[in-house]
């Protein structure tokens, strides 16, 4: 996008553009939500399929739905009471996957029929399914928070491998809490480990678990990876974005713009590299953006809804848009500005 000349700026402030010219400058995006039908369901980790529906569990009453954007629609197919359902993702061919947080499964559900087949944890320990992700070969790697495994599951075999992570002590879990979870361009899955300063990643050629520690204090709880493989996370403890090299294991940190309370949480990464996440911690919920290129937050835009908590976001990269789930029974759509270009 070219520069705006000064002129234009200045014309724009005195009232004397019309607001349409002016708009297209916008570094915020638009934000829209959809109220859920199914009321105090806490709708969260919103996933766009194939077909363009949006998919998303209800964490609180136990199902997993979808929403037609064009239309508004929305359609339930109800889990198993106590599944508690944390997040879903949806492959290529249309299945939905779930992971059972309640119920030490990762659940498939065939839409076309509303089948739902369970596959159990191997280990009783693994209780708590949380996050998870494809990789290249249409597995799925996914953390157990309270059970603390990084986990890989074999979409075509059922069969599920865990990798434990490291215990800590003097807190009120041994575990490390794995939590937030992305794959790398390398197929390697990263993951947070939110009663720890420590990020990991787990070698699928040797399924050894690498750590990588963050400042003292840090807790770090979500993550994104940007094209170049920075591991870009929030510090939900001290109120900073952080950036982790994995090549030297240099550490970055900027202060989030709401300050140590700000309590960071859903994140997303968009098609130039420009970082998304929320500030959970402020009322109601705000969503910034940080640009690494220029090391700058330019971006804070007030959730309509409250928010109450955005605990996880999904970047729809054909459409530019970022869909949340918030404790404010919506799901949300922002709408991103396109990236400003400067012209040398």
């Amino acid at each position: 996008m070219r520069r705006v000349p000064t002129l234009l700026l200045a014309a724009t402030a005195l009232g004397l553009v019309p607001a349409t010219v002016a708009a297209q400058y916008t570094t915020d995006p638009e934000l829209n939500e959809w109220r859920v039908p199914w009321e105090e369901s806490r709708p969260r980790d919103p996933y766009v399929a194939p077909d363009g529906k949006v998919w998303f569990v209800g964490q609180r009453t136990h199902y997993a739905a979808y929403l037609d954007p064009e239309t508004g629609e929305f359609k339930k197919y109800d889990l198993d009471d106590g599944t508690g359902p944390h997040t879903l993702v949806v492959a290529d061919d249309g299945i939905v996957w779930y992971t059972g947080n309640r119920a030490n499964h990762i659940g498939r559900l065939d839409p076309a029929t509303g089948h739902i087949e369970k596959f159990m944890m191997p280990d009783e320990r693994a209780r708590d399914p949380h996050t998870m992700a494809f990789d290249r070969q249409g597995d799925l790697w996914f953390t157990v928070q309270g059970g603390n495994y990084i986990g890989k599951f074999e979409t075509a075999t059922g069969k599920t491998h865990l990798i434990e992570a490291p215990e800590v002590t003097g807190s009120r879990s041994t575990s490390s809490r794995p939590y937030g979870l992305k794959m790398d361009s390398q197929n390697r899955p990263w993951a947070t480990l939110f009663n720890t300063n420590m990020l990991a990643m787990v070698d699928p050629e040797t399924m050894e678990l690498h750590t990588y520690e963050l400042p003292e204090g840090a807790r770090p709880r979500r993550l994104v990876i940007t094209s170049d493989d920075m591991i870009y996370y929030v510090d939900y403890a001290r109120g900073y974005l952080g950036r982790l090299n994995p090549t030297t294991g240099e550490v970055t940190e900027w202060p989030s713009p709401g300050g140590e309370r700000a309590r960071g949480y859903g994140m997303a990464v968009d098609k130039d590299d420009r970082i998304w996440f929320v500030e959970t911690g402020l009322r109601p919920n705000r969503f910034v953006g940080f640009d690494p290129e220029t090391e700058d937050f330019f971006s804070i835009t007030e959730v309509e809804s409250g928010g109450g908590s955005i605990r996880h976001m999904y970047y729809d990269e054909a459409n530019n848009t970022v869909w949340f789930g918030t404790d404010a029974n919506t799901i949300g759509k922002a709408k991103l500005p396109p990236k400003r270009r400067s012209v040398s």
